[in-house]
């Protein structure tokens, strides 16, 4: 893994690249010289390709279906190991990849060999590998960019077919949130950005010192890339083969700049760092407590945001060191505990047991009833409701005063797979459900008095009960429950999959425990 440096100032030379006044630095090792300034842009632009996917979303509101095809267009840059290297977002949900080659007119076909959702990063695989004979890979700086360096951002955005090049300045450098779940190193950019630019190189000098990946929305030339620091150590996780994440800590932080606070812990002066307010466990062999303050992750001193100074200019949260030091899954702080200071290995892991968890990039499980529709709330269905055309948003938030999916957004889950489990589309047209209002978006709380601890049990909960009906309680305000005869609501189940086109009653999962035996 590359070490987090500034990038020195070397010498500098005026230089056009690609029709455009550039500071290139002059880099040249024993016995070589500087590459020309036309064959340092040509091998810049022959390294970014452009990136066709088709891709195939799931239908959150059909759990059963995948949306329609969408055409995305994307970019990507060539890396070492005759790979091709891009953002999650142009190929998550793929069914086709194919990429073309700068002033190359045939398109290639490729699959997805790695993929990382929450940093945003994929790695692609040619299915012929000819192109590399002709385009070699881009080489990646060692060190961050300096704020104020000039940046150059190659890729394919809409308005035209060819490569693009915009020119900037590296803005700012932080480390921040990519997702709710996940932090990265980020730098923003000021130069142009567009739908299309996502996976496109950005390039100071000859070298690539990350990935373009997205812009801010209403606002004039603010870009993000994704730094090599990120990328190697995305590249370091995939190398056996499989993506397994960044390591994260979860527990519950504050500063310690209100002098009240400091007193109240009884603090001396120098002391500085964050006050934990809510470990993430309460087992009593949980290393950090309640009121304990960590000044330091490995010999690293945190000051009283939670910061910690790298180099002569950058300033980032502590977090960052996080994904450098965590060895065996632990890291170490340095807390004061009641006026004393204690060295304490943190356990560290990529996510988090959430009762509302986040697909991932993958496909919903469901379970289908009778007419009723079952899924498990994810933060991606959450995001997809919306107000109905008739009733509008005050018809949706009375519906849901109170549900678990508004407020448990971000809770854990309360025993080791819990999970929320959803109707997830109205009724579907059946005699059963006759007299019945929508149930959509509707948690559920028990079935036959049994509460319901993620979808896997509620479908252990209709194979094994015994009883003539079967009512279902929502977990709402205002919700109705539901009582359907047990045999019909079976026996109707088949031609309902069958009058809706459905080829399965459930995801695999949910027909593996469907189709075991009772365990009675």
């Amino acid at each position: 893994m590359y070490p987090l440096t500034m990038r020195t100032t070397p010498p500098i030379r005026a230089v056009v690249v690609a029709g455009l006044l550039v500071l290139a630095p002059v880099v040249a090792g024993a016995g070589e010289s500087p590459l020309p300034a036309d064959d340092s842009s040509r091998s810049v632009e022959d390294a970014v390709v452009k990136v066709f996917s088709a891709t195939r979303r799931p239908d959150l509101g059909k759990p059963w279906a995948k949306q329609s095809p969408t055409d995305v267009t994307g970019s990507g840059v060539i890396i070492e190991g005759k790979r091709i290297l891009t953002n999650a977002h142009v190929v998550l949900y793929a069914s086709q990849v194919q990429v073309q080659a700068n002033r190359a007119g045939d398109k290639v076909g490729a699959s997805v060999q790695a993929i990382a959702p929450g940093i945003d990063l994929a790695l692609l695989k040619l299915d012929d590998e000819s192109l590399f004979d002709a385009h070699r890979a881009l080489p990646r700086a060692k060190d961050l960019p300096a704020v104020s360096d000039v940046v150059l951002a190659y890729g394919y955005p809409e308005g035209g077919s060819s490569l693009s090049i915009t020119k900037g300045i590296v803005s700012r450098i932080e480390f921040a949130h990519y997702n709710p779940y996940v932090h990265g190193l980020r730098i923003q950019i000021d130069a142009a950005i567009n739908p299309g630019n996502s996976g496109g190189a950005a390039v100071a000098g000859c070298e690539m010192i990350g990935l373009t990946f997205s812009r801010l929305g209403g606002a004039d030339n603010i870009g993000y890339i994704i730094p090599n620091q990120e990328i190697e150590l995305f590249l370091k996780d995939v190398a056996d083969g499989k993506y397994d994440g960044k390591p994260e800590m979860f527990d519950t932080l504050q500063t310690l700049e209100n002098p009240a606070l400091r007193s109240r812990l009884k603090l001396a002066d120098p002391v500085q760092g964050l006050v934990v307010n809510e470990p993430d466990s309460s087992d009593p062999t949980y290393p950090l407590k309640k009121w304990d303050v960590i000044t330091a992750i490995g010999e690293t001193r945190i000051d009283d945001q939670g910061m910690i100074k790298l180099g002569a200019n950058l300033r980032l949260s502590f977090r960052y060191l996080i994904q450098t030091l965590a060895r065996n899954g632990t890291v170490p702080l340095t807390v004061v505990r009641d006026g004393r200071s204690v060295n304490v290995e943190l356990p560290v892991r990529p996510r988090q047991d959430l009762v509302i968890p986040s697909l991932e990039g993958g496909y919903p499980s469901y379970f289908i009833w009778g007419p009723v529709v079952f899924s498990e709330a994810t933060t991606e269905y959450i995001a997809s409701l919306k107000p109905s055309s008739s009733g509008g948003g005050r018809e949706l938030a009375s519906m849901l005063i109170g549900s678990p999916l508004f407020t448990r957004p971000l809770d854990k889950s309360a025993f080791p797979g819990e999970r929320l489990v959803v109707v997830s589309s109205p009724f579907f047209p059946h005699r059963l459900a006759a007299g019945y209002s929508s149930a959509a978006a509707h948690v559920v709380k028990t079935i036959d008095g049994q509460p319901i601890k993620n979808l896997a049990h509620l479908v252990e909960v209709l194979r094994d009960g015994r009883e003539e009906f079967v009512t279902i309680e929502f977990d709402c305000h205002n919700c109705e429950t539901i009582v359907l005869p047990r045999q019909a609501a079976v026996a109707a189940t088949e031609g309902i999959l069958n009058d809706n086109g459905i080829r399965s009653q459930g995801s695999p999962d949910a027909l593996a425990i469907w189709n075991a035996k009772s365990a009675r």
